[in-house]
Order: structure tokens, then C-alpha cells, then sequence
């Protein structure tokens, strides 16, 4: 399998009033194409952080990641944005939709970016809807939705430019299990059948069944698990 995402000697570190605070240095990762794979670890071990890398939302102090063998980090900052919107997805444990717009408004809203024509981004938003099953709900707002269709809704916007990646963090860490587990099975079954190759952040270890792969992040390292 070819390594869609792949980061070499990966340094982070936040300066402190008199000090510096170093998450991790020197971290090596790669993520072969049509994989799933979870990172764990506890609050704070800076799983986070690594995803906003991975996903160039932020840049390292050291070291490169490269998305289909191009450097990321060797962009400007238009250039970066062009990467996420058009080949990363993102999914985040509290949704991040924008309050004032509808569903489909939400769902289309990468696509506008983009410099879609409305009507085009607005039928592809509401086959990505059908995808969630949630076609009924374009007209609502976030407050009139429950949390997993919220979740629901900000998949369907991950995938609306049809990525290559999906970065996912704690996307079911506020949701009950119950609804967790639709949201994961929603998730696994978006991966097979799009040839995704996606990243779970998670500190559940029945999350982390889902994958192929999971790696263990604590004090600065990067350790991938043996498999169960």
C-alpha cells in the first residue's frame, strides 16, 4: 500500500512563561492508503495537536508531513487552506457547525468556499445528506437537531469535496454510547466504501476496536499497539 500521509521528525513544543513545553519531538507516522487507525492517550498528551498537524491547522516547530508525497509546510498559508479543502475532512467531538445555517447551508458551506456555484454545492450537500440519512433534516438548524444528528451533519460536511483523509477527534466523545456507536459504524462504513484513509483520536479503547491499527501516544511517543 501506498503511504498517503507521512510525517518525519515532527516537533512541537508551546513557550511557558519561563519555560518551554515540548509535546513531542522527533515523531515519525505514516498512514497507508485505505487504512483506519486510532490514536489514544489520555487528556492532554497531545493527540490534538498532532491531528491539527496532520491536518495543517497548525504548523510544527520541526519536521515535515507530506500528503501524497508534497511537502505541507512548504506552503503559504492560501496554499494550505487549497490542501484541507480539498483533500482532508474533518470531524470534530463538538461539531463545529455554524449556528445560523441551516444543514444543507452547513454541509455546502466547504463547496462555497471553494467558489462552487450555490445550486451545484447545494445538490451535492443534500446527496451527502442522503448518505447520513438525515435528507429530511436540510432545512433545520444545529439547535433543532439531537447531538448524533449534529455529528451526523458535520460527516456529511467532512466528505462533501470528496477527500482523500479523514481526521476525526473524539467524534463520539460527546455522545452517549448508544449513539457513539452509530456514529462509529456510520463512520466505518463511509471509510470502506469512499477508499478512505482516516485517523481516530480517542481516549475509548471500544473506539479503537473499530480500526485496523491503534498507536498509543504518551510522553512524547508515538507506540503502535500490538493488535487484540
Amino acid at each position: 500500500m501506498n503511504d498517503v500521509l507521512v510525517a518525519n521528525g515532527l516537533s512541537k513544543e508551546y513557550p511557558l512563561p519561563d519555560d518551554t513545553l515540548c509535546v513531542f519531538e522527533n515523531l515519525e507516522f505514516s498512514l497507508a492508503k485505505g487504512e483506519l487507525i486510532a490514536i489514544m492517550g489520555v487528556s492532554g498528551v497531545g493527540k490534538t495537536t498532532l491531528l491539527n498537524l496532520f491536518g495543517a491547522l497548525d504548523r510544527p516547530n520541526k519536521g515535515k508531513v507530506f500528503i501524497e508525497g508534497e511537502d505541507v509546510f512548504s506552503k503559504n498559508e492560501d496554499e494550505l487552506a487549497e490542501i484541507r479543502n480539498r483533500h482532508i475532512g474533518f470531524i470534530f467531538q463538538f461539531y463545529h457547525l455554524l449556528p445560523e445555517f441551516t444543514a444543507v447551508e452547513n454541509v455546502s458551506f466547504p463547496l462555497l468556499i471553494r467558489g462552487v456555484d450555490r445550486k451545484e454545492a447545494f445538490a451535492k450537500a443534500i446527496d451527502k445528506l442522503d448518505e447520513v440519512s438525515l435528507t429530511d433534516k436540510a432545512a433545520l438548524r444545529p439547535v433543532q437537531l439531537s447531538g448524533g444528528e449534529q455529528q451526523r451533519i458535520a460527516i456529511a460536511r467532512a466528505l462533501v469535496n470528496d477527500p482523500k483523509i479523514l481526521l476525526a477527534d473524539e467524534p463520539t466523545g460527546n455522545l452517549d454510547w448508544k449513539t457513539g456507536l452509530k456514529i462509529l459504524k456510520l463512520i466505518e462504513n463511509l471509510h470502506r466504501s469512499k477508499g478512505l484513509s482516516s485517523i481516530l483520536v480517542t481516549h475509548n479503547e471500544k473506539v479503537a476496536r473499530f480500526c485496523q491499527k491503534a498507536y498509543l501516544m504518551e510522553n512524547g511517543i508515538l507506540k503502535l499497539l500490538p493488535s487484540p
